[in-house]
């Protein structure tokens, strides 16, 4: 197949109900933060980009929301993937992004550089989808804050190591800052701004 082949070809077969299936799944994600979701369906994305990311960029991304692409991700025709079919723009500009898909062993520099929303309007912030080895194994993370009850425990593989640091200056921004979704091939794992993460 390709490189034109695989940005033309996949995405939802029943774009309605699949579109509001994931999207369900991001809101509990993000009222539950550290639960963990699978995509079920098969989208024919192109690589390196995963199912779960890809399954968030259809469900989330339009034309009225810019995206930027983490370097092996703007190369690949996951670019071209995501913009046929959701009209998204691709920016190459953090602080134009509404959206931001970071492909694995990739480490973000800063979390600063892209849209933390204003006092005001802290709703009108980059959300970064960063892909990760694994959710379930690796190092251990204890999550607190509004949808858990006292504290739950997470493990992700891949983790940037840096990511703690981001997150610990991001935290400072709220209510303002960026939220998260890590993905892991089928599997995400929502980290909204609210969520205190320590390191075990």
């Amino acid at each position: 197949m390709n490189i034109k082949t695989q940005a033309l070809s996949g995405g939802f077969q029943e774009p309605v109900f699949h579109s509001q299936g994931v999207f369900r799944m991001l809101m509990d994600g993000m009222a539950r933060p550290g639960t963990v979701h699978t995509i079920a369906m098969d989208i024919g994305q192109p690589e390196p980009l995963g199912q779960a990311a890809g399954a968030i960029a259809l469900t989330l991304c339009d034309h009225d929301t810019p995206t930027w692409l983490s370097a092996g991700l703007l190369k690949s025709p996951a670019a071209e993937w995501i913009g046929f079919h959701t009209g998204a723009p691709i920016t190459r500009e953090k602080a134009e992004s509404r959206f931001a898909f970071v492909e694995a062993g990739v480490a973000p520099s800063s979390f600063g550089l892209f849209v933390a929303g204003t006092q005001e309007y802290p709703d009108r912030s980059t959300t970064l989808v960063i892909e990760i080895g694994a959710l379930g194994q690796g190092q251990a993370l204890t999550l607190k804050g509004p949808g858990i009850q006292q504290t739950t425990t997470v493990k992700l593989k891949g983790l940037p190591e840096v990511f703690p640091r981001l997150w610990a200056d991001n935290r400072a921004l709220f209510p303002r800052g960026v939220d998260v979704i890590l993905t892991a091939g089928k599997s995400l794992l929502c980290l909204p701004r609210t969520t205190q993460i320590a390191v075990q």
